[in-house]
């Protein structure tokens, strides 16, 4: 099964937790153990899981990685957004989680993210279940 899910962001770096939505699309699916992929077809966005418990925690990920790829460092990229590509390169485009019992095996305190690193957009993320 896959779906396409779509997103509008608000800033220019904003994360968006997608969790429900990815969790939703497993049980749709109606596949009960298997892979959920979870993939950002852009150049500019990426996906990762992290900490839902504090929302300090991707403030601070968005903060600090401000400071290792700085929005503005004399890139040679004519679209001005090279820190973008750069943030999406490090944090990557797709997540893989492990589906039992219908469930996805996430940790208590983890969330899927969307990231978006050049916002605000019209954003669209893919989700793909693999029975196994």
């Amino acid at each position: 099964m896959l779906k396409k899910m779509y997103i509008q962001t608000e800033k220019r770096m904003q994360v968006v937790d997608i969790t429900e939505d990815v969790r939703k699309a497993v049980h749709e699916s109606g596949i009960e153990d298997g892979i959920c992929v979870v993939f950002v077809p852009h150049t500019t966005s990426a996906v990762t899981i992290n900490e839902n418990a504090d929302p300090d925690v991707t403030k601070d990920i968005l903060k600090e990685l401000d400071k290792i790829v700085p929005p503005d460092d004399n890139y040679a990229h004519i679209e001005g957004n090279s820190s973008a590509h750069i943030k999406s390169s490090l944090i990557g485009s797709s997540e893989h989680i492990i589906i039992s019992n219908a469930e996805l095996m996430l940790g208590t305190w983890q969330a899927i993210y969307f990231i978006d690193f050049d916002g605000p957009r019209h954003r669209k993320y893919l989700i793909k279940i693999i029975a196994g």
